[in-house]
């Protein structure tokens, strides 16, 4: 049996404007370097040994790993990077604040474009300067794989392939896990391994900076899985992500 932790990266600044992010590299704020290095206490006490570690290359989530590790006493651990697990790409949404878009184009509208499996917002222009294609990170992408606008369907789509590459070779080799990513690139990755159908993934909601443990058998499906922490604090987190795009949300997180 071989585990894997997924950890939805500590609150961005951002996340605590609340503007939608994607793929705009938004550094962490205090409260998610906070977060992080609880993770990484969680982790240390709850007594998990990590082999090897994923990240995307977003720095939000390169910090949350690397301030976690430093807590468990483990920087020393293998780092591999890649665009495929970043987060989604919320297009011509990147940087509007979530309850001012609501107010423009109503609540359910917004809901749908952010938590409907395959309908994508509207496109980033080719000229807008938060355009990845413009990001050094990504110069070496093939035009056609630097997307314009994302769905969840799309991060499936496009993080599978590094799952199936480069995570199951680890995890068949006896490697303990962890995946620091975003809320979406982690949600597509749940839906594959517990086989969550394209209506109920609407409705998970995944905290920032709680690690996500997985007991995987040896066909790499999970049996037993749990988020470190405080039950009724998770449920907090994730309640305070769902309401994001509220109108009365405050821009809290």
């Amino acid at each position: 049996m071989t585990t894997l932790v997924l950890l939805r990266h500590g609150q961005s600044d951002w996340n605590a404007k609340n503007l939608f992010t994607g793929w705009y590299d938004s550094d962490l704020s205090p409260t998610g370097e906070t977060e992080a290095r609880e993770a990484g206490r969680l982790l240390r006490d709850e007594g998990v040994r990590l082999d090897v570690v994923h990240t995307s290359v977003q720095t939000r989530a390169i910090r949350t790993a690397n301030l976690a590790l430093e807590v468990m006493g483990a920087s020393w651990l293998p780092v591999r990077r890649h665009w495929r697990l970043n987060e989604r790409h919320y297009g011509a949404l990147q940087g509007l604040d979530k309850a001012a878009t609501s107010e423009k184009y109503g609540e359910e509208q917004v809901q749908v474009w952010r938590r409907s499996y395959d309908v994508r917002p509207p496109a980033m222009a080719p000229d807008d300067e938060k355009n990845p294609g413009r990001d050094e990170r990504y110069r070496d992408l093939p035009e056609e794989l630097v997307p314009a606008t994302e769905c969840l369907k799309d991060v499936v789509l496009r993080m599978l392939p590094y799952w199936y590459d480069h995570v199951v070779p680890d995890l068949r080799r006896g490697s303990n896990v962890l995946i620091s990513a975003h809320g979406n690139s982690l949600r597509a990755l749940v839906k594959h391994l517990k086989g969550i159908s394209d209506d109920t993934i609407a409705g998970l909601e995944i905290p920032t900076g709680v690690p996500w443990v997985f007991d995987l058998d040896r066909h790499l499906s999970p049996g037993n899985d749990r988020l470190l922490g405080d039950p009724e604090e998770n449920r907090e987190k994730a309640d305070a992500v769902k309401r994001q795009a509220s109108r009365e949300s405050g821009g809290s997180r």
